[in-house]
């Protein structure tokens, strides 16, 4: 699966072509293209429930340029919001807003995309959905509809120990 483009979601679930419908639609891709875009989270791996949102992740090399961006393309968005925090000692920015009633979620560091923890933990879910089956991808779902966490929800599965965020990062992956 090339998780790098969003072509995959033209023939994926329901959920994963009303997504592609509503980046291609709203053009997210072309407009955050400069910083490298990569959908993230649930909904490429079909794990997402109701209350999903589109997660975006982005590289920057000058934040306040990438701030200016997102302000500058979404800040007309309904519930447009733009944080600035640290996320394990690494600046990052987080930029939501809603387009089709879909939750959006711009989130951007100065790390390329395929080596930022969101993506390298999506591809090592992807991994062990694809190893575990069905069963195991509806208790993941289960577990996300119970307020869960993604990366709780698998390592509480795999009965992984300590913080679920690191403990995933520690399986093997393609990529990893």
């Amino acid at each position: 699966m090339d998780f790098l483009t969003i072509e995959y979601l033209k023939n994926g679930n329901e959920r994963q072509k009303s997504a592609y419908q509503t980046l291609v639609t709203h053009q997210l891709f072309e407009k955050l293209k400069p910083y490298n875009p990569i959908l993230t989270g649930t909904i490429p791996i079909h794990i997402d429930i109701e209350t999903s949102d589109l997660d975006i992740i982005c590289y920057w090399e000058d934040k306040q340029e990438f701030v200016g961006t997102l302000k500058r393309l979404f800040k007309l968005e309904k519930d447009f919001q733009i944080r600035d925090m640290k996320i394990s000692d690494q600046d990052s920015v987080v930029c939501s807003f809603k387009v089709d009633d879909i939750e959006v979620e711009v989130f951007g560091q100065n790390i390329p995309t395929q080596q930022q923890n969101a993506y390298r933990h999506m591809l090592i879910e992807h991994q062990i959905l694809q190893e575990k089956g069905e069963d195991f991808r509806l208790k993941i779902i289960e577990l996300k509809q119970k307020g869960f966490k993604t990366e709780p929800a698998f390592a509480e599965l795999l009965e992984l120990k300590g913080n679920p965020y690191k403990a995933l990062l520690k399986l093997p992956a393609i990529g990893n």
